[in-house]
């Protein structure tokens, strides 16, 4: 008898962009996989990742991961030049590469990274269409926040 085991999301995430939420107003989800190197694939695995500053640009009708840092292993191999930050070609169908486009250009919208993860053995990246929050826009969303958790709270203690 064979039996799948199920993973949970946590063991599948390699990293996460906790700040994108706080400084973004993220709209419409999307999932791309990436162009990687050998080496960079073998410090994934081990967890030396970075993905807090990473954005999304479009060049040449191509979407490119910027400002994520792979760090590499001390095992590399001494011919392989490694860039921890170097861009990364994100692959997309072209009508999700149409769409980023035309948010980005015609609505004013920033394409951010908010999550990178394993689904099978592929490693993909979870991207946001998001405009960014101003300072009372940050401010208005804490404020709420903190109301809905005295709200629990208050319904929670009168029953």
């Amino acid at each position: 008898m064979n039996k799948k085991k199920s993973k949970s999301n946590s063991d599948s995430t390699i990293a996460l962009n906790k700040k994108a939420r706080h400084q973004y107003n993220l709209n419409d989800k999307l999932e791309a996989g990436m162009a990687l190197q050998g080496w960079e694939v073998k410090s994934i695995r081990s967890g030396k990742v970075n993905i807090s500053e990473s954005y999304v640009t479009i060049e040449k009708g191509e979407a490119y991961l910027i400002g994520s840092t792979i760090q590499p292993l001390n095992q590399a191999s001494s011919h392989v030049v490694c860039d921890a930050t170097r861009k990364r070609k994100l692959l997309l169908k072209q009508r999700e590469l149409d769409k980023l486009i035309g948010s980005v250009e015609r609505q004013g919208y920033s394409i951010v990274a908010t999550a990178m993860y394993w689904k099978k053995n592929w490693v993909k990246v979870e991207i946001y269409l998001g405009k960014g929050k101003h300072e009372h826009d940050k401010r208005d969303a804490v404020k709420d926040r903190d109301w809905a958790r005295d709200k629990e709270r208050m319904m929670k203690h009168s029953q």
